[in-house]
């Protein structure tokens, strides 16, 4: 089996592979960045006085530790630390929680002004504030609280499996019987776009000592819970799904290959680039695919049931829908593995209203299939 970058220290480039010249994908990669975070018109980042910054939900006009960790990571991929900085210090003053149940916890949406809209947290956010915390810890170097990145990043992740312990009336955001992490710390269910082994793997060398091996069995459990939530025909995987893998529905959605499931095919494929520790999930993305490729028109998609049976709805996302099955081409092996690559080379950022989930996952994609989503 061949080994990921965490061992070899080489990353795939796939757009190099599909004859993509290495000076355009820089290009690219920057060209995107810049519009993302700067363009007038287009960009989804906004900076807050002198030194706060926020990633905007422009679809629903909030800003959401799913963003803002996704921001922190972008920021430290790019080797911007000013951005980052910016991005850190808006999530603790208006989003990290000091007192009650969810105390260590972030809100998981405020205002652009920093005011709550909820309290609970959406665990997602956490796991993506440590890694990109990690991260921070290894490109810069810590700081000056609350820029000490690596103290803040174990403290998350202490909250995160020790709440019960810490907390009056806290609830853990990974189920400590199975390891798999939750949909939010009060649901007995998942979110199987949350499953990052990848993240797991460093977390099992860079959290507390004495909960690495809660992580490294995370990592391993996590594997597995892909294949018990994603179609055996289809590849699809659901939205929400209970511990055992079945589909579960919220929010009044008869559908469940929905906007998170979309991250599934991208999680597999950085946990193949990284670590590459089960090459058969990429039999997953395979079959997801093979779906699309066969069953629709590029960029035509619908909600759809995971045995791929679709609904009148239409997707809300349909940029990010390429950008990951093209992320999941480094995992994939099938006829179609390239052309999901070749294609999503020519897909543009996506513009107007719901511009910003499509394009914080274009660009993660990007990263990815360039080589250029590093470990630090």
């Amino acid at each position: 089996m061949q080994k990921g970058a965490f061992y070899t220290g080489e990353y795939t480039n796939l757009f190099a592979e599909i004859g993509i010249p290495q000076e355009k994908i820089d290009e690219k990669i920057k060209n995107t960045f810049n519009t993302m975070f700067f363009d007038p018109e287009e960009r989804i980042y906004f900076e807050m006085g002198e030194d706060m910054g926020y990633m905007l939900d422009t679809g629903n006009n909030d800003a959401r530790t799913e963003g803002m960790s996704y921001g922190m990571m972008m920021a430290v991929q790019m080797d911007r630390k000013d951005i980052f900085d910016r991005l850190w210090l808006f999530s603790k003053t208006y989003m990290y929680q000091k007192e009650g149940k969810y105390k260590g916890y972030f809100a998981w949406s405020v205002k652009p002004d920093g005011t709550k809209n909820a309290e609970g947290p959406a665990p997602d956010g956490e796991e993506y504030f440590a890694m990109a915390l990690f991260f921070a810890h290894k490109r810069w170097g810590d700081g000056p609280e609350p820029f000490d990145y690596s103290v803040q990043a174990r403290d998350i992740l202490r909250h995160c499996i020790h709440q019960h312990e810490l907390v009056e009336g806290g609830q853990p955001m990974w189920d400590n019987s199975n390891y798999y992490i939750k949909f939010v710390p009060e649901t007995p269910f998942s979110d199987p776009s949350y499953h990052l082994p990848h993240f797991y793997e460093l977390f099992a060398i860079m959290a507390d000592e004495e909960d690495r091996a809660f992580w490294k069995k995370a990592a391993e459990e996590s594997r597995k819970y892909l294949y018990l939530s994603c179609d055996k025909t289809t590849g699809m995987a659901p939205e929400y799904a209970e511990f055992d893998g079945r589909p579960k529905l919220l929010f009044g959605k008869e559908f469940e290959f929905y906007s998170d499931a979309y991250r599934v095919a991208m999680n597999i494929g950085l946990d193949a680039s990284w670590f590459n520790k089960d090459e058969s999930l990429g039999e997953i993305v395979d079959k997801l695919q093979a779906f699309f490729s066969e069953n629709t028109q590029l960029g035509e998609y619908h909600a759809y049931t995971i045995k791929g049976e679709a609904f009148d709805e239409e997707a809300m996302h349909p940029t990010a829908i390429i950008a990951t099955n093209a992320a999941g081409s480094l995992a994939a092996k099938g006829k179609y593995r390239l052309q999901w690559v070749k294609d999503f080379w020519e897909l543009p950022l996506r513009k107007g209203v719901r511009r910003y989930y499509d394009n914080c996952l274009y660009f993660f994609s990007l990263l990815m299939l360039a080589g250029q989503y590093r470990i630090y």
